[in-house]
């Protein structure tokens, strides 16, 4: 299969869909919950759905429906989950204050390493940096475990942007923006993500922030020791929900979903806004980008997905037969 999209919410159904004909190809049942989120493997082999407090994997490759993992740990809603380059270990965050990393090919699979980020706190958001990338891919490829090349970057609901190392399992940086401006009321970090020179976190209230973590040397943990803020603007009206924020795979773009109903795009150059969609009429949970930039999937609570040319801002097609809100969306679209 090129093109891998599937989508997911409140009905315990996760359906995959041809994209061009927006026709339905599979659904599977996730019987425990509704789904928070999801992920494909970069192979395109496997799916990652957490709902609460489980997380459960399916062959994509195969016609089982039937869950093929099950991820046992978290005690509260996982919020987002993830797979390292090479499908060797899965990341997650939930609502129960940790994050966790679950070696997929071990088992029962269980939490390798377990990262705790205080009492009644939710973890909001996390993602995986990996600067072999930029150093020794070929070492990495080999790793078993995750390595001191690798760390964790997480948003929690105390309005805190933690850096963990994973070659230490320690947290080796703590940002708290709206602490920083001396704010009197707490602004829960609800998305963070990394890509080239920019950490972005998005607070629940419409808060974009950006630091920029380009280094001389190009050593990017040593960097997010030290970031350096680049610029805050306010995304979204204050009224509203900033739900999903995600930098586009060329890193031109940063995308951001609200309860407004809208979809903004911004211009990771100059930070203004590019591009306004508007076609959902409620609350826009999630959304996707495609491999080369020009493509967005998103989804929303008036029970439909949206797939939008980015170059002219039209919808292309709509991806409906849902009854309840579509909360999640996943897309793999790699040609490798």
């Amino acid at each position: 299969m090129s093109v891998i999209l599937c989508t997911a919410g409140y009905d315990h159904k996760i359906r995959f869909w041809e994209a061009p004909s927006g026709i339905i190809s599979r659904t599977l049942r996730y019987p425990d919950s509704s789904v928070n989120c999801l992920s494909i493997s970069p192979d395109k082999r496997f799916l990652a759905a957490g709902g609460n407090p489980h997380i459960r994997i399916f062959d994509i490759e195969t016609p089982n429906n039937n869950c093929i993992v099950n991820c046992e740990g978290h005690t509260g809603a996982v919020t987002q989950v993830g797979f390292q380059a090479h499908d060797r270990w899965l990341y997650s965050s939930s609502e129960d204050g940790t994050i966790k990393i679950f070696d997929l090919r071990t088992s029962p699979h269980h939490p390798q390493r377990s990262f705790d980020c205080g009492k009644n706190v939710a973890v909001n958001s996390v993602v995986l940096y990996d600067t072999s990338t930029c150093n020794n891919q070929a070492e990495n490829k080999n790793a078993s475990t995750p390595t001191t090349q690798m760390g964790l970057v997480s948003g929690d609901s105390n309005g805190t942007v933690k850096i963990w190392d994973l070659g230490t399992s320690k947290c080796i940086n703590s940002l708290h923006p709206a602490a920083l401006e001396r704010r009197r009321t707490k602004e829960p970090i609800q998305n963070v993500d990394l890509s080239g020179n920019h950490l972005v976190a998005t607070s629940s209230r419409g808060t974009v922030y950006v630091w920029d973590v380009s280094s001389n040397n190009g050593d990017v943990s040593s960097s997010l020791t030290d970031l350096k803020p680049l610029v805050k603007f306010q995304a979204h009206s204050k009224c509203a929900y900033l739900l999903k924020a995600r930098i586009s795979p060329d890193g031109m773009s940063l995308v951001t979903t609200s309860s407004d109903t809208s979809i903004k795009l911004w211009d990771t150059k100059t930070w203004e806004c590019s591009q306004v969609l508007q076609s959902h009429t409620k609350w826009v949970w999630d959304a996707v980008f495609s491999a080369d930039s020009s493509y967005l999937v998103s989804a929303s609570s008036d029970y439909s997905a949206r797939l939008w040319n980015l170059r002219d801002g039209t919808v292309v097609r709509r991806y409906t037969e849902y009854q309840m809100a579509v909360t999640c969306v996943a897309l793999n679209d790699c040609s490798t």
